[in-house]
């Protein structure tokens, strides 16, 4: 068990195959809008974290008014996350650190990571054993496996627009329930 602050990736929790399949996301940017409706939180959340440097857009930051920021997958993995330690009480001095350690980690090592938390300090465990550490103080724990916030957040995106990196071109959103949509697609 480590906590995350300069932790190593833990051992043997590699990304599922899956997590080495979804190269595209690294070609991909979401605007604000976007990024909120994956990540479950409001624009207001969303810019106060980027103003306070919580959780600030990697692919670009807001410059000046009527500018918008991006943010990439990794980037609204880790405001669900965020969204998520919020929601369960863990002090805004641990998701700092959290944040940190989530945002520097490659994004295929995300997949297979689990996060801990006693409340006080979030930890990433490696083995049960390290898990049975943490309890064996008779305190209560809870936990974020990040690969199931990832698979969440990547149906949310699927669903929502996105902008290629190489072009700014928008990517086109498919609704295969949306017949109008269908209708315009195959006299097009």
């Amino acid at each position: 068990m480590t906590s995350l602050p300069g932790a190593p990736p833990a051992p043997g929790l590699g990304p599922p195959q899956a997590a080495q399949d979804r190269e595209p996301h690294g070609r991909l940017a979401y605007r604000g809008p976007s990024a909120c409706a994956a990540a479950g939180i409001t624009y207001r959340q969303l810019d106060y974290w980027a103003r306070t440097g919580l959780v600030q857009p990697s692919v670009r930051p807001a410059h000046g008014s009527g500018t918008q920021r991006l943010y990439s997958f990794q980037d609204v993995l880790v405001l669900k996350i965020v969204k998520r330690l919020l929601d369960a009480g863990i002090s805004l001095q641990s998701i700092r650190t959290a944040v940190q350690a989530l945002q520097s980690a490659d994004l295929a090592d995300l997949a297979g990571l689990t996060l801990m938390s006693d409340g006080a300090t979030v930890y990433r465990c490696a083995s049960p054993e390290e898990l049975a550490e943490l309890l064996r103080g008779g305190r209560g724990v809870f936990g974020i496996a990040v690969g199931a916030v990832w698979s969440d957040v990547e149906q949310a995106l699927a669903r929502l627009g996105a902008e290629r990196l190489d072009t700014g071109e928008s990517v086109p959103v498919a609704h295969p329930e949306d017949e109008l949509a269908r209708r315009r697609h195959r006299t097009g």
